[in-house]
């Protein structure tokens, strides 16, 4: 989706636009605007702020609305029901006009103040700039430990190298932008689509602080969902493993059933009719082990194909170009 061209007269689009995907943040929402609004004055840049509105049942949607009444830097996206972080972080950058976006959660934990510091990065040249969680002030044992053996294990079997201890929270360049708004699958993956994306990326460290008002509304049924979405969208392992699996007893199973035969043959051993029954099972077994292993394998080629991303992207085209040009 390419920035809005400005008719005459009109007001031209902002350099920056600050996505903040929310749901039932009435706490927080007060607190959130006045300290983001305070550090992007001092950016000193054109600059909107793009909240949406997972279908929230408080009163976040009320406070929104009064927000974008006074302050024509706010933009208050509402989806008609809740339809999951993923898909109100896609609506609010389809919706961002800047010619970079940043995504933050609304509850402060993403600190504002980084904001700079990404713009900084972004003018050096990066066209992602990702926060990397240093520390996690005041999470849960549990919560810091399936959120370390996640990103190490997709580190491990991602086809996507993905940077361990982020979040969504980064700086994008437009051109990302508009290559992001192309693609259309579902289930979402965001920090996985923008690695898949590529271009220059750089990381910054922060110290991830606690909630400012109110409760998380990621749980852990929403985060194992997260990470079975990842795994299967960004990983043909676990396919390749069970075909893997499959020939290995398929092998296994043909070296006994032949060592068997062959003490039989020269009449070292019996084999009793339900052994040549159980030797005709495991052969049907493995057949149909192999099969669906294989049949696996085709429908990972299908799920890649109905994903329709791009085969490729190019970033830049050099070409050799004489004096006269």
């Amino acid at each position: 989706m390419a920035p809005h061209e400005p008719n005459p007269g009109e007001t031209p689009p902002p350099v920056l636009s600050v996505v903040i995907p929310l749901l039932n943040e009435e706490e927080v929402l007060e607190q959130t605007y006045s300290s983001i609004k305070t550090h992007l004055d001092l950016l000193a840049e054109a600059y909107e702020i793009v909240f949406v509105d997972d279908g929230s049942t408080d009163r976040s949607r009320i406070i929104l609305a009064e927000k974008a009444r006074l302050d024509p830097t706010v933009r208050v996206v509402v989806l008609s029901r809740n339809f999951g972080h993923e898909m109100a972080t896609t609506a609010g950058l389809h919706h961002a006009r800047g010619e970079c976006a940043v995504v933050m959660d609304a509850d402060l934990q993403d600190p504002p103040e980084l904001i700079a510091e990404m713009m900084k990065r972004w003018r050096e040249g990066y066209q992602v700039v990702y926060g990397v969680r240093s520390k996690r002030e005041e999470e849960s044992a549990l919560k810091k430990l399936t959120s370390f053996v996640f990103y190490r294990l997709m580190g491990k079997i991602s086809d996507v190298p993905i940077p361990a201890d982020t979040g969504d929270f980064r700086l994008m360049d437009r051109r990302v932008l508009d290559i992001y708004a192309k693609l259309e699958e579902d289930p979402r993956f965001f920090r996985g689509l923008i690695s898949w994306v590529g271009f220059r990326q750089i990381g910054i460290p922060f110290i991830r602080q606690p909630r400012a008002a109110g409760r998380t509304k990621y749980r852990y049924s929403r985060l194992l969902k997260l990470a079975l979405d990842t795994i299967t969208a960004f990983s043909s392992l676990p396919a390749l493993l069970i075909t893997i699996t499959a020939i290995l007893c398929l092998v296994l199973s043909a070296v006994g059933a032949g060592t068997l035969l062959s003490l039989w043959a020269v009449r070292l051993i019996e084999i009793p009719a339900w052994g040549w029954a159980g030797l005709g099972f495991l052969g049907l077994w493995n057949i149909q082990f192999l099969s669906l292993a294989i049949l696996g394998e085709y429908i990972i080629r299908t799920h890649k194909h109905t994903q329709r991303r791009p085969l490729f992207l190019v970033e830049r085209v050099i070409e050799h170009r004489t004096p006269n040009e």
